[in-house]
Parts: C-alpha cells; structure tokens; sequence
C-alpha cells in the first residue's frame, strides 16, 4: 500500500510552457534581469556562482510563508499537513525529474557540498580504510576534493587523482590505470566549473564498475544543462544544489541508491530522523528520513521543486540548443582579442568561458567591466589544482544561462576591449 507520500505525483506540464525558445520572453520571467546596475542594463554573465531565478519560484517561497508556514511531517493540524504535502511534493517531483527508482533515494540536504560530506562521512567511514585508494579528477571542485581529503587524513586512505590534458580534458588510459584492487570510490564532476568541460560521465561509471567500484557524481553544473537521468547514468550517488537550477539557496539534493543508504549510517543526529529514543537505545527512521536530522529548510525545496518546473517547462533540447550557439558565439568574439586566451577548450563544453588576458589581472577584468554593469566572476573558482594545471593565479569566467543572448556577449567582448585600453 502506498503511503500518503509516494501517491503525491507531479500535476500536468507547467502552466508556463513554452513552444519553441523565445529568449526574451524568458527573460521577462526574471525580475531581476530588468534592473540597471550603475546606471547600465544588468549583463549577469555568472550564472556558474549562482543563478538567477524566475518569477514563479519566488512566488512559491512567498506563497509558502504567506499561506502554508508551518513545521511539517509531525503536526496533526492544516497548516502542517499543507506544508508537508508541499515538502514532500518537491521531493517527488526531484525523483521523477531524474528518474530515481524511488523518494527513499531522494535526500534534502543544503548543497552539493553537504551532500559530497554527507557521503563521505557516512558511506566513506563505514566501508573505506587504511591503504584503500578514492579516484577523483584533476578539474574537480573544492567540494570534490577537499571532504575525501579529510577522510583519507582520519582513515589512512589514499587519494589518486585522474590528470587532464592540455584543452581541459580527462586523460580516460590514466583512469583506467588508477583503478586497482585497492580502489573502494570514484568522485567525479559532470561538468567543470572553471573549464566548462563535459565529462563522459556514462562512460566514467561504467569503466568503475567493471571493477566494481561505485561513483559520486558531482552535478551541480550539470543540472542547469543538461538532462540527467540517474539510471541511465547507472551512478551510485548524484549531488546537485538547488541555485545553480534557478532555485533557492541552502537547499540541495543528494541522490543515492536505495541499496547503498539502507547500509549507511545517520549523517547526523537529532529530530525527525528517529522512530524512537530512548537513553538506553535510538531507533533511526526510515529511508530517506534517517538523513535529515531537524527542521529542513522546507520554503527552499518547496522553491527547487517550483524551479524544475518551470525547467521542464522551457525544455532541456531548447536551452542545449540556444546555450550551444550562445556558447559558439562567444568563443569566437572573444577569440579575435589577441591578448586574451581561453582556458579550457575541450570538444564537449558547457556554456562556461574562462579566460586571461596578458598583463591584466583577472580581478581588474572584473573590476572595470562592473562599471558596466556587466557581472563575471573572476579567481580560482574553487579549483585551485585548474589554476595549478594551467599555471595561471586566477582567470575571468563567463558562464551563460538560457536567459542571456548575443547582445550580452557583445556587450562583454566591448567591455573587454575597454578593458584593454583602459589598462595599456
């Protein structure tokens, strides 16, 4: 028999579907993007940071605390049972918009970055040891690096690191290399956050479990582009931050298989993540609930659930498609400025440009174009290996969105000229 929970499934396609791609009809979605910055028209070319978020998912957060705020899954009155029908409302919507077997596999957690914690501290502490090797890559986050730094210190593990070549490409014979008997994770990004590179991800996964090794997906920037789909992936987990979708901040998802959560141990201890406690003995709760001690951050799941709405709305083949030639657009306006070079030029790319320009730090790049109201994000990107690889201190990064367009690109490759002139 179903709980009240899994009979919840997403209404219909969303009310605000397009035909077609109309970027300006997106665009006015975003309120946001219709404000001056210095007096200039808002250019936000840094969408990889965080994204910006349409009309609709502001609206749920302000409709949940104008008509719904309540504490949720224990409360036996109205208000309760609207904001747990909501909660768990988005949770469902999360499954399906991935295509997870089941909502036990869905984790609310505040980010990728939790949910890359949460599995090393539980699943890493459990089952890696001393003398056992974790593969991650030379293009990771921070985020992907530096939690399986502190588990191989508390463990005596070890972490072997998959290198790239000179576009920003993983070199696949050296991951095949690094997998060996002593290999227990894979730790990999889908999308580089600073290089824009599109891994083979499929392809990383199955080559793990050849060697029946599981794999981490890090996807926070791959959400924003591309479909995901966890069981063709076949990936053992998958983490993803609800802003870098067009959702709010603090909310994230960790998705894991049912098999591997069941064995894993509570992340955390506190309230709704128990059946029972007592000072002798604490029964932990039920699948996915053992994971999300105290009260969650329920306006922000309510507003990820809103945000893959209106995603699915616009279109995964419409957003690759416009996002590819805003992508091919760019690079070629930026590749006529002689001084400035790309970093990152691998055959599969997301929309993401970073880039340095001879003699002009990263940081003035940003700080000049600001005048402009145009917004880019310049440093190491939290992939200070990247920097390392390429032996540059920081780079300028452009990272486009569905709503930006041409025009914007021209206006950044103008500022950019500016730039040059200003600092010559």
């Amino acid at each position: 028999m179903k709980t009240v929970v899994e009979s919840l499934r997403v209404a219909g396609p969303p009310a605000y579907a397009v035909n077609g791609f109309d970027v300006e009809r997106i665009r006015a979605d975003f309120p946001i993007l219709r404000q001056k910055v210095r007096g200039k028209p808002l250019v936000f070319l840094d969408s990889a940071a965080t994204s910006q978020k349409p009309q609709v998912v502001i609206e749920a957060i302000s409709n949940y605390y104008e008509t719904q705020n309540a504490n949720i899954h224990r409360g036996v009155y109205y208000l309760s049972e609207l904001a747990t029908n909501a909660y768990e409302g988005a949770r469902q919507k999360i499954k399906e918009f991935i295509n997870a077997n089941s909502i036990k596999e869905i984790v609310f957690v505040r980010g990728a970055t939790e949910g890359i914690n949460l599995v090393a501290s539980s699943y890493g502490r459990k089952n890696i040891k001393a003398g056992d090797e974790i593969v991650i890559s030379a293009m990771e986050h921070h985020s992907n690096i530096v939690p399986w730094q502190m588990l191989c210190e508390e463990t005596g593990a070890k972490l072997r690191v998959i290198p790239i070549n000179d576009d920003g490409e993983l070199i696949l014979e050296e991951y095949q290399k690094l997998l060996n008997k002593k290999t227990k994770l894979v730790a990999i990004v889908h999308i580089s956050n600073s290089l824009g590179t599109i891994n083979p991800i499929k392809r990383i996964v199955d080559i793990a479990h050849d060697s029946k090794v599981p794999v981490l997906v890090d996807g926070a920037q791959a959400m924003p582009h591309t479909k995901v789909d966890v069981k063709k992936l076949d990936c053992d987990f998958f983490v993803f931050s609800s802003h870098k979708i067009f959702g709010p901040t603090g909310v994230g998802v960790l998705y894991a298989k049912e098999a591997l959560l069941e064995k894993m141990p509570p992340y955390q201890g506190g309230g709704d993540m128990i059946k029972s406690v007592t000072f002798e003995k604490t029964l932990y709760n039920d699948l996915p609930y053992r994971f999300e001690a105290g009260t969650p951050n329920i306006a922000g799941a309510i507003g990820l659930g809103k945000a893959l709405d209106y995603v699915a709305g616009i279109g995964y083949e419409n957003i690759a498609a416009h996002e590819k030639e805003l992508l091919r657009h760019a690079t070629e306006a930026l590749s006529t400025i002689k001084s400035l070079r790309i970093i990152g030029t691998a055959k599969e790319k997301a929309a993401v440009i970073s880039f340095v320009i001879d003699g002009i730090h990263p940081h003035d790049v940003g700080t000049i174009l600001d005048r402009d109201g145009i917004a880019i994000r310049t440093g190491h990107h939290c992939t200070q290996p990247v920097m390392a690889r390429f032996k540059v201190p920081a780079t300028s990064r452009a990272s486009l969105a569905f709503y930006n367009t041409k025009t914007e690109v021209d206006l950044l490759v103008k500022g950019l000229h500016h730039v040059i002139k200003l600092m010559s």
